[in-house]
């Protein structure tokens, strides 16, 4: 896609805003709409966005105006009778959802991506962490925002890329990543209408892994898995198996310290920095990851 300007409606989004904040970065013109202010849209202000919290087809600044040099994104979060929306479609401009802008962003990386209806955000959070400490660096789009970046985007050298693969609406459909986790699969039924519907998504976004890639799937949780080209690994909390917690201990301010099982190895005394035994697990989940594609053992 070639554009010097974007255009987001929707921008104080939290996927949005980390997508506009990556175009600024790029040195992209950026602009958008969004009904409330915000931390998320107070800083993309001053980080150079012109935000606008007026629907009116006036409020569009000028140079956005441009058909061929503007791209707008949207998310479904905005109804398609918002007047720019409906001002952009009728004058013929490009408009693309916002996943399918993620999937751009991530051709031709190196991509990890986090699935499931439970705990997704803070795997991922986790996963780029541990990826900026002990995985030779990268960037990632978060679905919160993470403390230790103090942002929902992370911008690192490397090839990296982590995403949070979000099943709502079918985006993560837009995602052929090369390492995947799935931690659950039972939600969405508002979307999906049924329990298979969403158990068929899943299996898509499986068969999108690249071949040679790897799947790092929840114990218990058991999806179709079509595509015989990747690996597939199990992950828990303690229940033996290809990724786990043992020896686990909880000090008394609430953390956890716990060895690692590898299929290759053992990772001794390892303590979190956050409190709560899921968050031991999301982390067997992210370790899993950084496994698969390479880490520093003693940086880990």
């Amino acid at each position: 896609m070639e554009f010097q300007n974007v255009y987001f409606l929707g921008i104080g989004g939290i996927g949005m805003s980390a997508l506009a904040r990556y175009f600024l970065h790029e040195g992209k013109r950026v602009a958008g709409y969004d009904r409330t202010e915000s931390e998320l849209t107070g800083l993309l202000s001053a980080e150079g966005a012109a935000v606008t919290y007026d629907e009116a087809v006036a409020a569009i600044p000028e140079p956005f105006r441009d058909r061929a040099s503007t791209l707008v994104v949207y998310t479904p979060a905005v109804p398609h009778d918002h007047p720019q929306w409906e001002w952009f479609r009728t004058q013929g401009f490009e408009i693309v959802k916002r996943s399918r802008m993620l999937g751009v962003v991530a051709q031709g990386k190196y991509v990890m991506a986090v699935a499931g209806t439970h705990g997704k955000t803070t795997t991922t959070t986790l996963t780029a962490w541990l990826n900026h400490e002990a995985g030779g660096g990268g960037s990632a789009f978060l679905g919160g925002i993470s403390k230790n970046f103090a942002s929902n985007l992370v911008l690192g050298p490397g090839p990296r890329l982590v995403v949070e693969a979000d099943e709502f609406d079918r985006s993560f459909l837009q995602l052929w990543p090369d390492a995947a986790v799935v931690t659950s699969d039972a939600d969405h039924l508002d979307i999906y209408g049924t329990h298979e519907a969403v158990r068929e998504a899943f299996a898509q976004f499986i068969s999108q892994i690249k071949p040679g890639g790897a799947l790092i799937l929840k114990k218990g949780v058991e999806l179709a898995i079509r595509n015989r080209e990747i690996t597939v690994y199990r992950y828990s909390y303690d229940s033996p198996c290809d990724f786990y917690a043992r020896n686990i201990r909880v000090g008394s301010d609430g953390r956890y310290t716990f060895d690692l099982v590898c299929p290759d190895r053992v990772l001794a005394d390892c303590t979190l920095g956050v409190p709560g035994w899921v968050n031991v697990e999301n982390a067997v989940a992210a370790a899993a990851l950084l496994w698969v594609a390479g880490f520093d053992e003693a940086k880990l």
